[in-house]
């Protein structure tokens, strides 16, 4: 039944779509209506209370490319009052393991590409369904005639968890975040007013949906409005226009380098005959959104708003190149200084909008006033972290200007970003602790030449050993653990690590040097090997920052 009521849970969103015979998931295998889409998702819901052991927490894992399962399984998750956790297919080995089991997954479903991630895996008590499979046929051909709002393991409400998304912190392994329907179905529906989402749209997911930015920021509007949603199994930048006028796509989201691989594509003559007229993500940068524009003739919107759901900031029309906006509704927003806990003074940007007063103006970006942050999933500890003093601590570096928009100025101490990916440098260097030629290790970010993070490594070596790139990559590629996001892409012998005096790492001082010091430094190629960063490939990685414009981030 059709209601004109602001939606309150995204079970509600579902059943919205139920009788709405317009196209609703485009894929690489045909077009499904809104209501065949909603019908899939109620009879897996069906079949997930079924499946479900008594007294379990109501979670299952999807490990899953962007195919039609996945929103398949998101929207029965809804309807049944269960939650999702999206499981990382760069996680490796116990890491994968150690995400599947701390969100309490019953359920894990999966494909027949990703089953030689989960081989030799210790995961009891959990479910494996393989979708694709005669089994898995057998399994739903029972529900096919369920509707939503008919099955259900507790009943759906706006404090009903439904994503435990997982982000990493400065240490340790990756944290949980809590999403529940109400702050999703808001976020959605939000989003859909503010780009003015109509049935008419298609939205191209194309960024991962085991990430939050392609569910909340791509998925949940196009459920809010009514759109269609367009799948990429996996991001393809030779293939982006290609879908785009495929699918007729409108809108799509992105995180990272996505747009940078998106301008390293041949250019062609009908690169603006297209339907696309918005693109919304993070990570783009200045330079790059103003080529794509020009490019492409598709404006991109920069937004931050982290998955905990703690702070957000919101782009407006007057937003200077290179801020992201100012502090969204309800929010308070300060940049505080860690240390001493006050309050930094505002920006100073030239002309050309380079920041003139760095080391005062940078520090933690902190929502003082309500905070949508929902908690982690069996992590007390970090939750206090997050909300100490009362505040809720982002984690992010920024400033602001004088007219109060904010900038993104990087991670604070050891967190990394990479691709868009968390990484927790903790975790990298016990990886990397295992090589045997290493006497010490310290792992930390330096920013990438467009945006994000890179990651890099100082390694203390051995007496007498000498550091060999052939072998030290051939190790990496042994380590099951090592994400795909998480190998150096620079690495920096010295001859001793250096300390504070406390005998800490001083990872203040090899951050600030980054890879412009008197020590042999080496970078990963295209190719995957290591070559040194002799003075011709200095001079060419540095006028790839300046030409980015974030040469000046090497010097905070």
């Amino acid at each position: 039944m059709r209601t004109t009521t602001a939606p309150e849970t995204v079970a509600e969103l579902i059943a919205r779509r139920w009788g709405d015979h317009r196209p609703g998931l485009k894929h690489e295998d045909g077009i499904l209506t809104h209501h065949r889409a909603a019908q899939e998702a109620a009879a897996r819901a069906a079949l997930l209370v079924d499946l479900m052991p008594p007294g379990a927490e109501p979670h299952l894992g999807l490990l899953l490319d962007n195919t039609p399962e996945f929103p398949f399984w998101l929207g029965a998750a809804a309807l049944a009052g269960a939650a999702v956790a999206g499981i990382n297919p760069t996680r490796r080995g116990p890491e994968l393991a150690r995400d599947i089991l701390h969100t309490d997954c019953r359920i894990l479903v999966t494909d027949h590409a990703h089953l030689p991630l989960l081989r030799g895996l210790d995961l009891p008590g959990v479910r494996l369904l393989v979708t694709g499979t005669e089994e898995y046929a057998a399994l739903l051909a029972p529900y096919a005639a369920a509707k939503p709002g008919e099955a259900t393991l507790v009943t759906p409400g706006p404090a009903s968890r439904l994503l435990l998304y997982f982000t990493s912190g400065s240490t340790g392994a990756p944290k949980a975040a809590i999403c529940t329907q109400g702050r999703l179905a808001a976020a959605g529906s939000a989003l859909a007013r503010r780009f003015a989402v109509t049935p008419d749209d298609v939205h191209y997911v194309c960024m991962p949906l085991f990430h939050g930015n392609a569910v909340i920021a791509d998925w949940l509007p196009a459920l809010a409005g009514g759109a269609a949603v367009a799948l990429r199994r996996r991001f393809s930048a030779s293939a982006f226009l290609d879908d785009v006028r495929a699918y007729g796509a409108t809108y799509f989201t992105y995180v990272g380098r996505a747009i940078q691989y998106l301008l390293a594509t041949e250019p062609r003559p009908d690169d603006r005959e297209h339907t696309l007229r918005l693109g919304f993500g993070t990570e783009a940068g200045a330079v790059d959104a103003a080529r794509f524009a020009e490019r492409f003739g598709v404006r991109l919107v920069e937004g931050y708003g982290a998955t905990e759901g703690g702070a957000s900031v919101q782009h407006t029309p007057d937003t200077p190149p290179g801020a992201l906006g100012r502090a969204g509704e309800g929010d308070d927003l300060a940049v505080i200084d860690p240390e001493t806990g006050a309050e930094c003074p505002a920006a100073v940007l030239d002309g050309d909008g380079r920041l003139l007063n760095g080391s005062e103006v940078i520090g933690e970006l902190v929502n003082r006033g309500r905070s949508l942050f929902e908690g982690y999933w069996r992590n007390p500890d970090a939750e206090a972290a997050r909300t100490r003093d009362g505040w809720y601590w982002t984690g992010d570096l920024f400033f602001r200007d004088g007219d109060g928009f904010l900038y993104f100025a990087g991670r604070t101490d050891d967190r990394l970003r990479v691709d868009s990916e968390n990484l927790a440098a903790a975790v990298i260097e016990n990886i990397l602790a295992r090589w045997s030629e290493a006497a010490a290790v310290a792992v930390y970010a330096v920013p990438d030449e467009v945006a994000g993070d890179q990651v890099m490594a100082a390694l203390s070596l051995r007496e007498g050993a000498v550091f060999d790139p052939d072998a030290f990559a051939a190790f990496l590629a042994a380590q099951p653990d090592l994400g795909t996001k998480m190998s150096p892409r620079y690495v920096r012998i010295v001859p001793e690590m250096p300390v504070t005096a406390t005998n800490k790492v001083h990872r203040v001082a090899l951050r600030r040097a980054g890879f412009r010091c008197d020590d042999p430094v080496w970078f990963r190629s295209p190719a995957g090997d290591y070559r040194p960063l002799d003075r011709s490939a200095l001079t060419t990685l540095l006028a790839a920052y300046e030409t980015q414009g974030r040469l000046d981030l090497l010097d905070r």
